[in-house]
């Protein structure tokens, strides 16, 4: 079975081209494939396929196998590989996902794609949807005691569901390994929670780390940074658009004051490509 490493701002997937490959179980698969000293090495899975109302339909599996609704670091790579390997020769596509459909922009360089904007859509600030069990509407820069620890949290989701945590400290020696992991499965978020830490550095730049659910810490989280985005926007931060410094590397993000929407655009890079054999 064919395949290729792809990242995003340092978000590595193992990506499955679904048009001629065919995976039985891919949560299994996802598991099996993302392990670092036994696998190909990965944050996740994530399949191209074909779809009935977009140009091209992506699902994405976490390394723990449980599947996703949203990525964004993942959402540019599929638009990168679709024109890279022939399958378009379209600048704008349509990506259908398991949050709706995405809006993606490529920008092709000498051939290939080096760039890609998406349409990360509308964010959903009601508690209810993201989901958080609280009886607040909005949850905005809102003190809560874990038991472990006292943070003043804000939700967003962005298809996935995210808690931001403003910070003083650099957000390198904050222990995320530690509280991530425990913040990600409080009862309080019935369906697990992604983690954001952060540091407002001015009124257009934001550094952040980012515990994923269902991965542990990545490089980048593409839906993460546009809700830190937002969160920092509400809290009034920053602008309503800034540069999201990962360790992973840089994303540019903007919420859109006319559209209500968020734009996400950053880097895709292929890694290498390979075949499974058995």
């Amino acid at each position: 079975m064919d395949f290729v490493k792809m990242h995003g701002s340092g978000n590595d997937y193992v990506y499955i081209d679904c048009f001629k490959e065919k995976i039985e179980d891919p949560s299994e698969f996802a598991k099996r494939v993302s392990e670092r000293h036994t696998g190909i090495g990965s944050d996740g899975l994530v399949l191209i396929l074909p779809s009935e109302r977009c140009d091209f339909q992506m699902r994405m599996f976490n390394a723990d196998g449980s599947e996703a609704q949203m990525c964004g670091n993942a959402s540019r790579c599929v638009g990168k590989y679709v024109f890279d390997y022939g399958l378009t020769t379209k600048q704008d596509i349509t990506l259908e996902t398991k949050a709706g459909v995405k809006k993606l922009h490529l920008f092709p360089e000498n051939g290939k794609i080096k760039k890609v904007t998406v349409d990360m859509g509308e964010p959903i600030l009601e508690a209810k949807m993201i989901p958080v069990n609280l009886p607040q509407k909005n949850i905005i820069n809102y003190p809560f005691d874990f038991s472990f620890a006292k943070y003043s949290i804000t939700a967003v989701s962005m298809g996935n569901p995210h808690v931001i945590i403003f910070i003083e400290e650099d957000v390198d020696a904050f222990p995320l390994e530690e509280i991530g992991p425990k913040i990600e499965v409080h009862p309080v978020f019935p369906e697990k929670i992604n983690v954001e830490v952060v540091n407002i550095l001015s009124d257009t730049h934001i550094k952040m780390r980012v515990w994923e659910r269902g991965t542990g810490e990545t490089q980048a989280c593409g839906t993460g940074a546009c809700a830190v985005l937002v969160a920092s926007v509400l809290n009034k931060r920053v602008k309503n658009k800034a540069i999201v410094s990962l360790p992973g590397g840089d994303l540019e993000i903007e919420w859109n004051a006319d559209d209500n929407r968020v734009y996400m655009t950053g880097d895709a890079v292929t890694v290498f490509e390979g075949k499974l054999i058995g």
